[in-house]
C-alpha cells in the first residue's frame, strides 16, 4: 500500500473547474496534495497513490472506468462510485424516484428500434408489440424522447403527434429510449448536491442557448417561493441518498407549485464557470473541496471507501432468503450382522436391554 495521500482529479475536455478545485485544495490545506490524477500503468490489485479521485470522464473513456474499479478496490475514495455509476440509468432513476416520494414525469421504457448486433428475431422472443394507443394515451402529447442511459442532451427528441414520434424513433437505431410526458412549467431549476449534504438550488432555463441557461430569475415567490426552496432541498437529498452519489446535480421543472424531476442522473454535471457563472462556479470549487479533503481524512487504508445509496445497502441488511434446503431421505436400515454360526442374534427383550452389572462381593 502506498503511503502517499493524493487527491486527484480525472477529467477530459473541461478546463476551468479542474484546475480551479486543484489550487483550491491546496490552498485549503497541505496534508493531501492535490494533483491532476497521472496513469502510466494500471496493475491488477496495485493501489494508487491516491486517496481520492474526483471522476469527471471515464462515462467516456472505458479504460478510465477500469482504472477507478481497481483504485477502488485498493482503498481510493472514488468520486462517484464506479460500481454503481456503471449500473445505473435514468429509467431506473425515475422508478426509485417513485419508491422515494419524489414526483417524476410520467414514463414509458421502449425497446431500441434497431435490433443489437450479434441477436436476431429469435433474441426478442419475449417482446411482444408496443401497445401504442395506449402508450400515447397515457402519456399525452407533446412528449419528450430521450435515451434512457444517456446525457448531454444527446438524441432528445419533442414531439407533438404519433407521426413525429415514430419519425424520430426511427432515427434511434440501437438506442433504448425512454418516452415521457412534457411538463409545462412555470419554474426551472439546476440543483447541485456535493457530499450528500451540500445543496445549491439555482435557476435554469433550458430553453436558452446553453451559455444563457442559467441566466433566468426565480419565478415563485414569497411564502410559496420558501416552500418550493425547501421541498426542493428535500428531493435532492432523498435522491442522492437513495442514489448514492456525492456529486451530482438534479433537475425540477415547477408545475402548479410542484416540483417534479425531470433528470438526476448526472454524476459529472457541467461545472465550467462560463455556462454555471461565477457565483455558482465558486460555490462548487468550494463545496467539492471540502468533500474531497473530507472523504481523504476519513478513507481507511485498503478499505472500502465508496459511497453506496441506501437502496443499496437496504438490499445488502435484507438480501433474499435462502433456498429451503430439501430434506434429507431416510436411512435405510441396516440388517443385524450374523454371528459366525450364521444364527441370527436374538432380540432383546425389555427385561434384557439393560443388562445389570454384576454386584462386587464382600472381600
Amino acid at each position: 500500500m502506498s503511503t502517499k495521500n493524493k487527491i486527484g482529479i480525472l477529467f477530459g475536455q473541461e478546463n476551468t473547474f479542474p484546475q480551479a478545485f486543484v489550487d483550491r485544495v491546496n490552498e485549503k490545506q497541505s496534508q493531501f496534495p492535490a494533483e491532476f490524477v497521472s496513469i502510466d500503468q494500471v496493475e491488477q490489485s496495485v493501489p494508487t497513490d491516491y486517496a481520492v479521485i474526483i471522476d469527471r470522464i471515464s462515462q467516456d473513456v472505458p479504460f478510465y472506468k477500469a482504472f477507478l474499479k481497481n483504485a477502488a478496490l485498493t482503498g481510493t475514495a472514488v468520486i462517484n462510485n464506479p460500481f454503481w455509476w456503471s449500473a445505473d440509468e435514468k429509467f431506473f432513476n425515475n422508478a426509485l424516484a417513485v419508491q422515494l416520494g419524489v414526483p417524476v414525469p410520467k414514463t414509458i421504457l421502449l425497446p431500441s428500434k434497431e435490433r443489437p448486433d450479434d441477436t436476431n428475431h429469435n433474441s426478442f422472443r419475449n417482446l411482444q408489440n408496443m401497445n401504442w394507443d395506449g402508450i400515447f394515451n397515457h402519456i399525452g402529447f407533446p412528449a419528450f424522447m430521450k435515451p434512457h442511459a444517456g446525457g448531454g442532451w444527446k438524441s432528445v427528441y419533442k414531439v407533438d403527434n404519433p407521426d413525429q414520434m415514430f419519425k424520430a424513433y426511427d432515427e434511434t437505431a440501437q438506442l433504448v429510449m425512454l418516452y415521457q410526458e412534457a411538463i409545462d412549467f412555470t419554474d426551472y431549476f439546476r440543483c447541485y448536491c456535493i457530499g450528500g449534504k451540500d445543496v445549491r438550488i439555482m435557476p435554469y432555463e433550458p430553453r436558452n442557448p446553453h451559455h444563457l441557461r442559467y441566466a433566468a430569475d426565480m419565478q415563485t415567490t414569497g411564502d410559496a417561493g420558501k416552500k418550493l426552496l425547501a421541498t426542493m432541498t428535500d428531493y435532492v437529498l432523498k435522491l442522492n441518498h437513495g442514489l448514492g452519489y456525492d456529486f451530482n446535480t438534479v433537475e425540477f421543472a415547477v408545475r402548479d407549485g410542484i416540483p417534479i424531476a425531470i433528470d438526476f442522473c448526472n454524476p459529472a454535471p457541467d461545472a465550467d464557470i462560463h455556462s454555471v457563472g461565477q457565483d455558482n462556479f465558486d460555490w462548487v470549487v468550494e463545496a467539492a473541496a471540502n468533500m474531497a479533503i473530507d472523504r481523504a481524512k476519513k478513507a481507511q487504508k485498503g478499505g472500502d471507501n465508496l459511497t453506496w445509496g441506501t437502496f443499496v445497502r437496504n438490499s445488502v441488511a435484507h438480501p433474499a432468503p435462502a433456498p429451503l434446503k430439501e430434506p434429507k431421505a431416510p436411512k435405510e436400515e441396516k440388517e443385524p450382522k450374523k454371528d459366525p454360526k450364521g444364527e441370527k442374534p436374538k432380540k432383546a427383550g425389555p427385561e434384557e436391554a439393560k443388562p445389570e452389572k454384576p454386584k462386587k462381593g464382600k472381600k
